[in-house]
């Protein structure tokens, strides 16, 4: 039975040029999915030319030729990263340069930018 994680932490982080998505419960229980750096790039570019109907999990993995996972992984980061908009369960670019700022974003996360919301180390504790 499949159940689903309500109130989880996700984390993003670039490990061996993968991105590496950790969704973990509040009782602990994690699970990770992982998006090599070309599957990301072929995602990312394929909202250069979005459709007027937008574009999900379902049009991009065939469309690609990619795994649902690591379409869904690049996806959920372009979406958390603000690159990439949501609107009636399809999905469009947030700006008219999505490739360059889904890059810029990898290679931020990837030089150990911060997570949104965390404190930075230079941030006095509260």
């Amino acid at each position: 039975m499949q159940t689903r994680i309500r109130h989880r932490d996700v984390r993003f982080e670039v490990v061996d040029d993968h991105l590496v998505r950790t969704v973990t419960g509040p009782d602990g229980r994690s699970y990770v999915h992982r998006c090599g750096h070309e599957a990301f790039r072929r995602v990312a570019f394929a909202f250069e030319s979005c459709p007027p109907a937008g574009l999900t999990i379902g049009t991009l993995a065939p469309g690609l030729d990619l795994p649902n996972t690591q379409v869904n992984v690049a996806l959920e980061f372009l979406k958390d990263r603000g690159c990439v908009v949501t609107r009636h369960r399809s999905n469009y670019p947030a700006s008219d340069f999505v490739y360059e700022d889904a890059l810029i974003e990898w290679h931020a996360r990837a030089e150990g930018g911060e997570e949104p919301g965390m404190p930075s180390e230079a941030s006095p504790a509260t």
